[in-house]
């Protein structure tokens, strides 16, 4: 049962059916197209419970048995395969703690496109020069050891344009800044990503996933307003801590089992059903508690109760619940029917809903609907905006002419009929041929014995008879042949759903599992069949979820700062599919190529450092910088290397005291100055050269010639 109930802020903006008029029309229409729905889902839910009965490893009833046969093992192969594929697809999504979706602008945000990107005068920096413009930093100096930084010959351009409220990323022009679009991308999803984590979404989300790897669909309802509940512990006026909860309202999913999940039967999609109900099993406490949500009829509520409990099982769910106690489980239970979907103007103007007058009777209206029995709870007009059915199916294997997916249990499902069989067989099998089955000659034997044979029997045989009266007869050993049968069942069941058994770790794989190479091929193989699961996942569960909490967010969530924007919904399910340590070893070679300064200017550096962190399994939000954020830090980076170059030229001696070849230095203690041999600590060629005329003098004086 659902406890979460949509209340919009506004009251005006809801309208509700008029309890005072006549509506048991309203609940007999639900009821037929309740009917309706199940009516054209019967054959799916034969399939369903044969899933789950080849996951439980239950026998089908209409499973015949020959009167030789003793085995009745079940091989709970499917029950291996779904877990696996659920273990996978869960893996995938969520390896690293966080939904996988991000929000971006669209490439030209509507309304805002003048702001997307710093476009310079080409006016300003044209030159007579056909190469260039003259100072462009291209060519040196005379003399010079680097070029010239182009930022010096940009005639004030730098600075007319650094504070620019327009540019997005590194700009020539301007400090790195974030575009409106960006920033509002970013707080959305801030605020989707916190929300999912508040109420828990990811448990929600893997139960449907669950459902739909074994039974082919999954379903997850919502978002709906619910109050949760914040505990707060704060000081009061003399200072002592108190305790002061208090509700705020979040966005909340959950998973709607597809036994309780009733669409229009000629769709194919969520979005072609003309209405969805949902079935609701509550006890006497669980409908009483209805009172206490907004638009809910009081007296019809308790006129549902003082009727008494108008449940029953349906026939598959004794199979489900594998308990044949149906009095105990249906005592005080009630059958409540969630309606959402269309009703034709005058219908729901009969039914009690106040229309506009300019409506026309052949216009149709959207309504969410409660009804238990003949009673109707609660009918309203859809309240959100744009009208929208709150529910997201997803298929695990898209079934093009149905709304329904196929799931892994039905994919193998002949393969696990066949290794069954085949079991079954080489038991049976091997207790024949692992014992003696005899041929007794009565005639030959004493009348009246006991013919149980065991260690150290006797026989008593007629006097005067000959021949062997007990013959052991041995059976020949087949359950080889039925184990080889076995295995080829098995590798028929790899090749139907997909998943090779070395994916949930059998070892010993046979054929082209024994190789590296041919390992690799197998999990590349794989990789491709989620691929196609993930990406069913990402059109038809994240991304429309993704733009439902959107769609709540702008309609419900005032408080939110700064989440205005052309935006787009982007899962990033299939971007996890590949192999974390290929694409981590693509995303490191493409950020060495960022180490190039002709190119980086051409790389999102952000976002492949956000890429690179969830590759490896890494909140990305707890290590990577924004670029606002980034830029501080590389101010305050460029800051600390100034002051340690300023710190290290302040220790070093002025110039011309640094001692070294040719240069005149600081004499070591008890060293002779004038000793140029360097003999005790003095210098070598460092000494003064003799003049002409002066003792030692060995060269010509000026003008004298030998």
């Amino acid at each position: 049962m659902s406890d979460n109930f949509l209340e919009p802020a506004d009251d005006s903006e809801v309208v509700v059916a008029n309890p005072d008029r006549d509506m048991p029309s309203l609940s007999e229409y639900i009821t037929g197209k309740f009917q309706d729905s199940e009516n054209g889902r019967y054959s799916y839910e034969q399939r369903w419970l044969k899933a789950y009965k080849n996951f439980r490893g239950i026998y089908d009833s209409t499973t015949q048995y020959r009167d030789s046969e003793k085995s009745k093992v079940f091989i709970k192969i499917t029950k291996t395969k779904v877990l696996a594929a659920y273990g996978q697809i869960v893996d995938i999504l969520f390896s690293n703690k966080k939904f996988p979706m991000v929000i971006e602008p669209t490439t030209v945000p509507e309304g805002i496109a003048e702001f997307a990107h710093l476009k310079t005068p080409l006016d300003e920096l044209q030159t007579a020069d056909p190469y260039g413009f003259a100072g462009d930093g291209r060519e040196l100096s005379p003399g010079g050891m680097e070029a010239t930084p182009a930022s010096d010959f940009l005639g004030g351009l730098q600075d007319k344009y650094a504070n620019a409220p327009i540019s997005e990323g590194p700009s020539v022009l301007g400090e790195p800044q974030i575009s409106p679009a960006q920033e509002a991308a970013l707080n959305m999803e801030k605020q989707i990503h916190d929300q999912l984590q508040d109420t828990s979404a990811v448990n929600v989300f893997r139960s449907a996933i669950f459902e739909s790897a074994l039974m082919g669909t999954g379903v997850v309802k919502g978002p709906f307003n619910f109050y949760k509940r914040v505990h707060k512990w704060e000081k009061n006026e003399e200072g002592e801590r108190v305790y002061a909860p208090y509700e705020k309202i979040v966005p909340r999913v959950e998973h709607v089992s597809i036994w309780d999940f009733h669409p229009d039967p000629s769709a194919t999609s969520i979005e072609d059903c003309e209405y969805v109900i949902q079935r609701h099993r509550m006890n006497k406490q669980q409908l009483r508690a209805l009172i206490n949500h907004p638009y809910f009829d009081k007296e019809a509520i308790q006129n549902a109760i003082a009727k008494g409990s108008n449940y029953d099982d349906k026939y598959y769910e004794d199979t489900i619940r594998e308990d044949e106690t149906e009095a105990y489980y249906q005592e005080n239970r009630y059958e409540v029917l969630e309606y959402w979907g269309v009703l034709d103007a005058s219908f729901a103007r009969s039914v009690g809903l106040d229309l506009a007058d300019n409506m026309s009777d052949l216009d149709q209206v959207q309504v969410n609907a409660w009804i238990c029995g003949q009673e109707v709870l609660r009918c309203v007009l859809n309240p959100f905006t744009p009208s929208r059915i709150p529910y997201q199916v997803f298929p695990y294997e898209i079934n093009p002419y149905q709304i329904w997916g196929v799931g892994v249990a039905e994919n193998m499902e002949d393969a696990q009929m066949l290794m069954n069989g085949h079991v079954r067989m080489a038991i049976d099998n091997l207790a024949l041929a692992g014992n003696l089955v005899f041929d007794v000659d009565e005639a030959s034997l004493v009348p009246g014995q006991n013919m149980d044979i065991f260690p150290g029997k006797i026989f008593r045989r007629q006097s005067g008879v000959t021949g062997t009266a007990i013959n052991g007869l041995k059976f020949p050993n087949t359950a080889p042949e039925n184990i080889q049968m076995y295995q080829m069942s098995r590798q028929l069941a790899d090749e139907e759903t997909g998943l090779p058994s070395i994916m949930h770790g059998q070892t010993g794989v046979a054929g082209t599992g024994r190789t590296a190479s041919g390992l690799s091929m197998l999990l590349g193989g794989a990789s491709l069949s989620l691929k196609t699961v993930i990406k069913n996942i990402d059109d038809h569960l994240l991304k429309p979820l993704g733009e439902a909490y959107f769609q709540w967010n702008m309609q419900f969530n005032e408080d939110a700062p700064d989440i205005e924007g052309d935006l787009e919904i982007k899962p990033r399910g299939v971007a996890a599919v590949m192999q974390k340590e290929v694409r981590s070893q693509r995303l490191t070679t493409l950020l060495q190529t960022v180490a190039n300064p002709m190119l980086a200017p051409f790389i999102k550096i952000p976002n492949l450092m956000r890429e690179l962190a969830i590759a490896q399994d890494i909140d990305p939000d707890s290590l990577v910088n924004n670029v606002n954020e980034a830029q501080i830090f590389a101010e305050m980076l460029k800051g600390l290397s100034n002051a340690q170059q300023t710190t290290g030229q302040q220790g070093q001696p002025p110039s011309g005291e640094q001692g070294g070849m040719g240069q005149s230095g600081p004499v070591p203690a008890g060293a002779n100055p004038n000793d140029n041999t360097g003999v005790g600590g003095g210098t070598i060629g460092t000494g003064s050269v003799p003049a002409a005329g002066e003792d030692n003098f060995t060269g010509n004086a000026p003008g004298i010639e030998e």
